[in-house]
C-alpha cells in the first residue's frame, strides 16, 4: 500500500523509512501554523481566536472515573479539532462551532513514537454535570460556559481518553482549504474510486490512482460523509495529513522562513491554540527523534470499540465494554 492509500482496517502500522526522519518536523499537516512560528524565530505565544452493530438504549458511557488523567513527563499529547467555522457558506445550518474532526497526536519522548487516534463525533458523553451529549458538542459548549474553552475541552477529552492533553489546535476548514493551496495542492493515491453524490451539490468524484488535489478538492474529500460514514471521513481526514505532510517536506517548508509565513500569514486568523514558545523544546525534540511515516494510526469506530444506538431518535455511539475503559486503554497502549 502506498502512504497515502486509504487503509482497510480500522489500525494501520505504516512501515518506518529512516530516510525520511524529518517527517517529524510537522506534527501534523494542521499543526503547521503552530510549530512554524517556533522555528521561523517568533517569540511570542500563539493565541489567535478567529476562527452499525446492536442497537441499545442510549445512556452516556457510565464510567466512575471521569477524572483528570495525571500529566505524563515522557508523553506529550496534542488534541486537534476541526471545526466548520463561522464563515462557512451553510454554517448557520450547521453549527459553525460543532467539532467535525477530533483528532489526538501522541509522542512518546522516550522512545520517538508517535501515534494519530481520531475519536468520532457521535460518540455519547457527559458534556458537564448532568449534561449529556456527542462529543462534536463539548467545544460549543465549553465556549458558552467556560471562560477557558480551551482548558474546557482540553479536560473533558483527557477524561474521556485517559491521557492528559498538553495542548490543543483548533483550526476552521477555510484555513485548511488555505494552507492546501498554499502549497499548490496535494498528492492522493486512491484504492478505489470515491464518490458523494449528495453533499455537495453536484456529483463529486475522484477516481482510483494518482490523484492531484486543490483545497477545494481536498476540503470535499476530507469532509464528505452521505455517501460514505464518519468513520471513513476520518481515515480520509489523516490520509490528507500525511499528504500535507509529504508535500511540505517536498517544498522544504520548515527550511524556508518565506514560505512559511507565507502559509502562517493566511491562516493566522483561523487558528485557536495554546501551544507557547515555553513549548519549543518538547517539539524540537519530537521533530528531530519522531518519524510520521512510521506513525500508527487508528480511527474509533463500531469496526473495534462502537456501537451504534439511538437517543431521542438522535443517531449516537457507546462503547461495546459499557464504560470508557476500552478506550482509554486503546489510548494507554497507543504508542506501544
Amino acid at each position: 500500500m502506498e502512504d497515502n492509500q486509504i487503509p482497510t482496517l480500522a489500525e494501520e502500522n505504516i512501515p518506518s523509512s529512516p530516510k525520511r526522519k524529518k517527517g517529524g518536523l510537522i506534527i501534523i499537516g494542521i499543526l503547521l501554523a503552530a510549530t512554524l512560528f517556533y522555528i521561523g524565530g517568533m517569540s511570542r505565544q500563539i493565541s489567535i481566536a478567529n476562527i452499525f452493530g446492536p442497537k441499545t438504549t442510549a445512556t452516556p458511557a457510565p464510567d466512575s472515573d471521569y477524572i483528570m488523567p495525571k500529566k505524563e513527563s515522557d508523553r506529550l499529547d496534542v488534541l486537534i479539532l476541526g471545526i466548520r467555522g463561522e464563515d462557512d457558506v451553510n454554517a448557520a445550518n450547521g453549527g459553525p462551532l460543532l467539532t467535525d474532526s477530533i483528532q489526538i497526536v501522541s509522542y512518546d519522548k522516550r522512545t520517538g513514537e508517535t501515534s494519530l487516534v481520531s475519536l468520532p463525533r457521535d460518540l455519547y458523553v457527559e458534556v458537564d454535570n448532568g449534561k449529556n451529549d456527542k462529543l462534536n458538542a463539548v467545544y460549543e459548549y465549553g465556549i458558552s460556559h467556560s471562560s477557558n474553552s480551551l482548558n474546557f475541552i482540553k479536560e473533558k477529552i483527557s477524561q474521556i481518553t485517559g491521557v492528559y492533553i498538553d495542548q490543543v489546535v483548533v483550526f476552521d476548514f477555510a484555513s485548511f482549504k488555505e494552507i492546501i493551496d498554499a502549497l499548490g495542492g496535494i498528492d492522493l493515491t486512491l484504492a478505489a474510486p470515491f464518490t458523494e453524490n449528495q453533499q455537495w451539490g453536484y456529483k463529486f468524484s475522484l477516481p482510483a490512482g494518482k490523484n492531484h488535489l486543490d483545497g477545494q478538492s481536498a476540503l470535499y474529500y476530507a469532509r464528505s460523509r452521505y455517501s460514505s460514514s464518519d468513520f471513513d471521513r476520518s481515515r480520509r481526514q489523516q490520509q490528507i495529513i500525511m499528504a500535507i505532510k509529504d508535500k511540505l517536506l517536498q517544498l522544504n517548508f520548515v527550511g524556508d522562513p518565506v514560505k512559511s509565513f507565507s502559509v502562517l500569514n493566511m491562516v493566522r486568523n483561523n487558528i485557536k491554540t495554546d501551544i507557547g514558545v515555553w513549548n519549543i523544546g518538547q517539539y524540537l525534540d519530537m521533530a528531530g527523534r519522531s518519524s510520521l511515516d512510521a506513525m500508527k494510526r487508528t480511527v474509533i469506530s463500531t469496526d473495534n470499540l462502537l456501537i451504534e444506538s439511538k437517543e431521542n431518535g438522535l443517531y449516537v455511539l457507546l462503547p461495546k465494554s459499557g464504560d470508557l475503559s476500552e478506550i482509554k486503554r486503546l489510548f494507554s497502549e497507543s504508542l506501544n
